[in-house]
């Protein structure tokens, strides 16, 4: 098929690229060389075309393990992963400097934690860095801090970080570059019947069901944690392509929209666009989750109005006003999330209560409220 000006893809003016572990490194473990000469002359291109270009990478822990004579293997324990990671951030840096020298390309390195992204004032800065440095035609290298970031050692992965860093600066498309091909309606690894997703548009439980568990022992993440970043980024409206990493000029592949991989982008563009909103709703560790009924759910996605506690039916974990939850419908499945304006404790009290017998409940401050989540710190997915 010819394409034309209404099929072709529009033009991508920044974007990150995220690259696993896995695709990263060979087989024993070692940073390739090859490869990365392969990533950067692939970004030097597309800066010759007109788009920026930020690059998420892992690997760190495995470059140090590697530099230290260490079994490939992820360790468990917190220093090993910390050293680890201490050794294989300069290897690792070193190596994307060699590779986009040889392209002319200059790049920088910056190094995030969870902190950095939850505070409003130092997410403000990160973003003024990164624009400012696309702005000079630098590459970004942007990396997990972590020596010092316990939790996202333990919890965290560069698919979640790839996702808040294109919200920071807008981007126009995220590309995961993967061990993997896409998403596929089952684990391909064990069942012979599993076939490729070209394109999610929203999410169901038959989506949620096919991530399964996560893959290679080099990586912290797996395929749910990138449909967890796909949840993120369609929230904002930024479409998001899964796919393999070692397919020749996967990234240009990609950006130019040819049919590659798993591409998430919504169906219907919704209406929590506001760059505050977002970074109020998705910057914060989820603390808890709450389950509403059917009602509930048309409400938040068909009017775009509040969570009130009256149509809360279950809730689960501990956490206080001002947390990030999660929001599911009665299936299970993650339909938004937001800040809360109660506490586990007192919304245990008042789930399933309407407005008018809250102030019976809580007390003090808490009398005037009556959203649990209210539609501006909010957004659906």
């Amino acid at each position: 098929m010819t394409e034309t000006d209404s099929t072709r893809p529009a033009q991508v003016r920044t974007l990150v690229v995220k690259i696993g572990s896995s695709t990263l490194t060979t087989e024993s473990g070692a940073l390739d060389a090859d490869y990365l000469r392969s990533v950067a002359r692939q970004v030097e291109r597309l800066h010759r075309q007109g788009t920026q270009v930020i690059i998420v990478s892992s690997a760190a822990i495995v470059a140090g393990l590697q530099s230290l004579g260490m079994p490939a293997r992820r360790p468990d324990d917190i220093p090993t992963l910390q050293a680890a990671a201490a050794v294989g951030q300069i290897e690792l840096a070193q190596s994307d400097v060699r590779a986009f020298a040889e392209v002319g390309l200059t790049l920088a390195q910056i190094l995030l934690t969870r902190t950095d992204i939850e505070n409003r004032e130092s997410y403000l800065h990160a973003r003024d860095t990164l624009e400012r440095l696309l702005d000079l035609g630098v590459v970004p290298l942007v990396n997990e801090n972590d020596t010092i970031a316990i939790d996202e050692i333990r919890f965290g992965d560069n698919d979640t970080l790839a996702a808040q860093v294109a919200i920071l600066i807008k981007a126009d498309l995220v590309i995961l570059l993967s061990d993997i091909e896409g998403l596929y309606t089952a684990d391909p690894r064990k069942s012979e019947d599993a076939e490729l997703v070209q394109r999610v548009g929203e999410f169901t439980r038959e989506i949620v069901d096919a991530a399964g568990s996560a893959g290679t022992e080099k990586g912290s993440g797996g395929m749910f944690t990138k449909l967890e970043a796909a949840w993120m980024l369609m929230a904002a409206s930024i479409p998001m392509v899964i796919c393999e990493g070692r397919v020749d000029d996967a990234i240009l592949a990609a950006t130019e929209g040819r049919q590659l991989g798993t591409r998430f982008e919504r169906e219907q563009q919704g209406r929590q666009g506001k760059a505050r909103k977002l970074w109020l709703a998705l910057s914060g560790n989820v603390k808890g989750s709450v389950t509403v009924d059917s009602g509930a759910v048309e409400a938040m996605r068909q009017r775009g109005s509040s969570l009130l506690p009256v149509g809360v039916t279950a809730l689960a974990g501990e956490f206080a006003p001002g947390s990030v939850i999660d929001i599911r419908d009665e299936d299970g499945l993650l339909i938004g999330r937001g800040i809360s304006s109660y506490s586990s404790t007192e919304l245990a009290g008042a789930a399933g209560r309407r407005s008018t017998a809250l102030n019976a409940t809580v007390s003090g401050e808490g009398r005037a409220r009556t959203e649990l989540v209210h539609r501006d710190a909010m957004v659906i997915f």
